[in-house]
Formats: structure tokens, sequence, C-alpha cells
């Protein structure tokens, strides 16, 4: 099953159905369930301007599923802007993020698996009890 790394408070806004789009400097054609990691960083700064404690967040883990179902394109940081309250980012300079995975259906599990990240969508190697 393919999984993706977020960097927190990224994954758990994700999780908790908040994020519905994830920015990415790169496109997909993926489409469909996948697993949601929490990287081991962590965005300390982020985390505190949305009240989020941040020595609470899962770190290195598969925490759950969502279901990729479209990408938006964006040519302009207004676009960006207008969608913030979907995905969160502390926008800065239009560039670093031009395309917006749509998500729906995030699901946390009820235990979360410890497990090593990658960069990109990266196929889980061994299976997951979930």
């Amino acid at each position: 099953m393919k999984c993706l790394s977020l960097k927190q408070p990224y994954a758990e806004l994700l999780i908790s159905g908040k994020k519905t789009i994830e920015l990415r400097n790169w496109n997909t054609k993926f489409r469909g369930k996948f697993l949601i990691h929490t990287s081991k960083k962590v965005d300390k700064e982020r985390s505190e301007s949305l009240g989020i404690n941040h020595e609470n967040l899962i770190r290195g883990a598969i925490i759950g599923t969502a279901n990729l179902y479209d990408v938006k394109q964006y040519k302009s940081k207004a676009e960006l802007e207008k969608d913030k309250n979907k995905h969160y980012a502390d926008i800065k300079k239009f560039g670093a993020y031009k395309y917006g995975f749509l998500i729906k259906n995030a699901h946390r599990f009820r235990t979360s698996v410890a497990y090593p990240g990658k960069l990109k969508f990266f196929e889980i190697e061994h299976p997951i009890s979930i």
C-alpha cells in the first residue's frame, strides 16, 4: 500500500479531518487510499501558532489512512491564500507549493505503527496490522 510522510503538525491536522489539502511542489498521478506517516520532524513554530502542543504529537509512525481523490495545481499566491483554511500552510512566497493533493475520508488508527519514512509516495514493504 502507498504511504505518504507528513511533518507534524500537518499529519495531525490531516488525520483529524481539519486539513483537506496536502501541499507539495510535485504532482502525482496516484489516486486512492494511502497510509499517513508522521515524519520525525516537527514544525514547532507552526504547531504553536495553531495552538497545538508539539510535545504530544506522534512522530515516526503510521497513524492512519486517507483517500487522495484529485490534485489541484496552484498558479498564483492568491489561489493558495484562498485555500489556507484547507491546507494550513504558512505561505511566505509562491513557488514552494505548486500542487494541492485533495484529501477526504481520513481515518485514525487506534494504535500508531512505528515505521521509517521516505520521500514522496512510497510502498510499505511489510504488512501493517490495521
